[in-house]
């Protein structure tokens, strides 16, 4: 098995990582949302979170 972040064949004390860098390197990518999973919002009932709430219409 090898380091996803540099290739490298990993460390049993830092699996699946080779070294306690390249585990901060994948945690700092983490906690900056560098890693997304995408999801679709398309289907009736789910709303964007982030979308703003629509003006409110005038009488």
């Amino acid at each position: 098995m090898s380091c996803p972040i540099c290739g490298k064949p990993t460390a049993a004390e830092y699996r699946p990582f080779c070294s306690r860098r390249c585990a901060d390197v994948d945690l700092g990518r983490w906690l900056t949302e560098s890693y997304r999973i995408p999801a679709e919002t398309d289907e009736p009932g789910e709303e964007d979170p982030d979308a703003e709430d629509p003006p409110p219409k005038a009488h």
